[in-house]
């Protein structure tokens, strides 16, 4: 991975062309989960969501994004058909494998952003699995989200982020845990970073 310096200097200036664009027009709260949404990007920039006890016996069996109806315009199927990327869960859904109904929640566009298989799949995964691992003896309250550049894939011209990342905090004490930076390529790398230098990174607030 490049150095932090060098990434959060090109994400400044990413963030510096793109502010008008990377900003929270709505939040979705599906009781599951908060997604803060962008119109323009068509996709959340974050979620947030409380995590205790995760896991379960849930299959997420045949659940498909386009079968749920979000109620806004988000992407679609079209966008990420061919595009070689996943779609992304922010809100895990095996998170909320104890609850059937919680986890068919998470498959919706407002919940997903498009990640590299090698990311979802990859690095990201285990991340997930490490969260839910410690949500068994903490509550946790943990966000989730995407900074964006310059990428685009389809032809509405989906945002891609360069970068995806997790905040995980006690939820009582709101003590940090962790704060993870995951570049959104092939390189199955994450670092550790401060959440005010990922703050700076962003090129959009987060909720207090």
């Amino acid at each position: 991975m490049k150095p932090l310096k060098f990434l959060i200097a090109a994400a400044l200036l990413c963030a510096s062309i793109l502010t008008a664009q990377t900003q929270t027009d709505t939040v979705i709260n599906t009781g599951v989960y908060k997604s803060y949404f962008c119109y323009a990007l068509k996709q959340p920039l974050y979620v947030t969501y409380l995590l205790y006890k995760g896991g379960g016996d849930c299959d997420r069996g045949e659940a498909h994004f386009r079968f749920l109806k979000c109620g806004i315009k988000t992407a679609s199927d079209k966008d990420y058909a061919g595009s070689g990327f996943d779609k992304g869960h922010l809100a895990n859904a095996e998170d909320f494998a104890y609850d059937c109904a919680k986890e068919a929640a998470t498959f919706c566009y407002y919940n997903c952003l498009p990640q590299t298989v090698t990311l979802n799949r990859g690095i990201w995964k285990t991340w997930e699995e490490k969260i839910r691992d410690i949500s068994q003896k903490k509550k946790l309250f943990v966000i989730a989200g995407g900074i964006y550049g310059d990428r685009r894939i389809g032809d509405n011209s989906l945002a891609v982020p360069d970068y995806c990342y997790k905040i995980v905090l006690e939820a009582q004490t709101q003590k940090i845990i962790c704060c993870l930076l995951f570049p959104n390529d092939e390189s199955k790398t994450v670092q550790a970073i401060t959440l005010d230098e990922l703050k700076k990174m962003l090129g959009y607030p987060l909720v207090p």
